[in-house]
């Protein structure tokens, strides 16, 4: 461990979580470079990088700027969005299995979603219903869980209890929905980033570049001593509900914009922060590397979306919930050899 000081601020820096952070950055950016260059129009990773710094012809300009960029930015964003969330979830409520999937934000944003299919309205519109009702609920899901403080088995029951809610909230309306209506939002509800634009990935990628540095320089370290608990970290002088309460903020808003852009991606947030712990073997809440992990795994499942079943296009969501429902299991299996369930 590196502890670096500047006056009264002192920062430990983990040189192996710095490593796998940079690495798989580095690694969602080659993958993300591969994807630009994959498709009927095949393109080396040189012609690639000509094209997106200017240098390319109109033709290749083109099909990258315009059509192949917007889709694998808002892969990488949604990816590392996700992760991002799951890995303030997992810490602040000090469970393995806290996810925003499990605890009813991302079901919220896709009643938002569901509204706006069923009364009529654009994709703006569908987009910006999904990140008010992942807010609203994430606020109805902290208001049940306070007394005395939020603490993180209540916050998981009320979650659980309000996802189970949406479910059936959801299910009705699809039934009241439209056929055309309702077949768009299976498939937003699936999880897809077909035909992304730059105007479905551009909110997120600000969103990402404000939170991700607040997050990790302002309260990276003061989660770290909540993870020893509340009464730990506040004589440590961590102000814990002040702190839980603006990165849990911050979290379902993430949440509900990376399900705008590409609906409720499931499992990402629940794999990626373990994945990361893993590779860095670090305590804390690891965001920038379970961010980075984010990022490569749903960068990774699009392309095996795209190329899985050749002349088939399967929705994203459908190859993490696959490959996530596995290692669930997997995990699930594990902790109880362990003893730990």
């Amino acid at each position: 461990m590196i502890t670096l000081r500047t006056g009264s601020l002192s920062l430990r820096l983990r040189p192996r979580a710095i490593a796998v952070g940079v690495t798989c950055v580095l690694l969602a950016l080659a993958l993300g470079v591969l994807a630009i260059g994959s498709g009927d129009y095949p393109m080396s990773p040189a012609d690639v990088l000509r094209a997106l710094t200017g240098r390319g012809t109109p033709a290749e300009e083109f099909i990258v700027t315009e059509l192949r960029l917007p889709r694998v930015v808002t892969a990488l964003c949604v990816g590392a969005a996700l992760a991002l969330a799951g890995a303030v979830f997992q810490s602040l409520v000090r469970n393995p299995l806290g996810s925003p999937d499990m605890l009813g934000f991302t079901q919220g944003a896709a009643t938002g979603a569901l509204v706006v299919v069923v009364l009529g309205g654009s994709s703006l519109a569908l987009a910006s219903s999904a990140v008010v009702g992942g807010l609203v609920t994430g606020a109805l899901v902290y208001a049940l869980s306070w007394r005395r403080g939020v603490h993180g088995y209540r916050l998981i029951l009320v979650g659980i209890g309000t996802m189970a809610i949406l479910t059936g909230v959801n299910g009705w309306l699809l039934t009241r929905a439209p056929l055309m209506d309702a077949a768009r939002a299976v498939l937003w509800l699936t999880g897809s980033l077909d035909g992304r634009g730059w105007s479905n990935a551009l909110p997120l990628l600000i969103a990402l570049g404000v939170l991700v540095p607040l997050m990790l320089a302002g309260y990276g370290p003061a989660m770290r001593l909540v993870e020893m608990g509340d009464d730990t970290a506040a004589a440590l002088g961590v102000r814990v509900e002040r702190l839980r309460l603006v990165v849990l903020a911050a979290a379902v808003l993430l949440v509900s914009l990376a399900a705008a852009a590409a609906g409720p991606v499931n499992f990402v947030a629940l794999t990626a922060p373990h994945l990361a712990r893993r590779l860095t073997r670090a305590p804390g809440p690891n965001l920038l590397p379970s961010a980075a992990v984010g990022a490569v795994l749903l960068v990774a499942a699009d392309q095996l979306a795209l190329r899985a079943f050749p002349g088939h296009q399967l929705p994203v969501g459908v190859v993490t919930g696959v490959l996530g429902g596995a290692y669930l299991v997997w995990l699930l299996a594990t902790e109880r050899r362990a003893g730990r369930l």
